[in-house]
């Protein structure tokens, strides 16, 4: 048989540098955030002239989110924007929480949970940022926070770490392992939040259809099932990007495993990601230049 062919977002080339990444962080730590969004503007405008493929899938996304067809101005605010979460990583990586207004939303609905539970977990999407969440975990919650991910995933994410802040420690439980599960339930168990971005999945990954900004989408069943089995509350977590130096932190609960049968997962599964795919929707066309899949979500070969 042959083997299951990559998805598109893992078969695209990646195009950052560790070089260059160490020198816009020497930029923006010396020279400071306003000096380093300066030149942030002219590697937002490189990528936006030289990479069509994710030109071409963030204007099919952009049309869908924005209900018109999106102009350049839209694409490259788009990309602008994504290069202003992974620049503000630099400053978030560092403590540096005091540099940015953060917004938080649905917050106390997490910690009620957690009283009643240890642990829970946040499913979020590649929309906004996910360092901000740092915010929370580490200066007003003081929770711990794990992040589950594929493992090469991880290992780009240890060598941006390392290139930000070389003391810089992310608490990973890599997928795709016959223990993951049981490592995600010792964090949960241990009062941790484990969070994972689950708009993306790999070849061999089972998946499921739900409508998502007007059409048919696949997202992948793994992190659904996952928590029906711990039997845990599941948060939609999201860091969007407001501008400027602006961020709302926002968590709505999707389901709550803890109460579900057995013989109701499926079920019940299917309500979630459906709820899920919803509220992804509604935050991507209430702040569209937040999602960062640059690739062709809809049609993905």
């Amino acid at each position: 048989m042959k083997p299951a062919q990559p998805p598109q977002w893992m078969r695209q080339r990646e195009r950052s540098h560790p070089g260059a990444l160490r020198f816009m962080v020497w930029i923006s730590l010396t020279l400071g955030r306003p000096i380093g969004r300066l030149v942030l503007r002219f590697v937002a405008l490189y990528f936006v002239l030289f990479s069509p493929q994710a030109r071409r899938a963030g204007r099919d996304y952009l049309r869908r989110a924005l209900g018109r067809a999106p102009t350049w101005s839209d694409g490259y605010r788009h990309v602008f924007s994504f290069a202003s979460t992974v620049h503000d990583r630099v400053y978030l990586l560092n403590d540096r929480f005091d540099l940015f207004d953060i917004t938080f939303v649905g917050d106390q609905a997490l910690h009620d949970a957690l009283k009643r539970h240890p642990g829970a977990l946040l499913l979020g999407a590649h929309l906004g940022s996910f360092e901000v969440l740092r915010a929370m975990a580490h200066v007003r919650a003081r929770v711990p926070l794990a992040m589950m991910m594929y493992e090469e995933n991880a290992r780009k994410i240890n060598a941006i770490l390392h290139a930000i802040n070389p003391g810089a420690q992310q608490d990973v439980v890599g997928l795709g392992h016959p223990d993951s599960m049981l490592k995600a339930r010792d964090k949960l168990d241990a009062g941790y939040l484990v969070g994972l971005l689950a708009d993306r999945s790999l070849a061999n990954d089972s998946t499921a259809e739900c409508m998502f900004l007007g059409a048919p989408a696949r997202f992948a069943l793994g992190p659904w099932r996952m928590a029906a089995m711990l039997r845990r509350p599941v948060f939609f977590m999201a860091g969007l990007y407001l501008g400027g130096n602006r961020y709302e932190l926002r968590f709505e609960q999707l389901a709550d495993f803890s109460t579900v049968e057995r013989s109701g997962r499926d079920a019940a599964i299917a309500q979630a990601m459906q709820a899920y795919a919803d509220r992804l929707s509604e935050l991507c066309r209430r702040a569209p230049y937040n999602w960062f899949n640059f690739f062709d979500f809809w049609h993905r070969t």
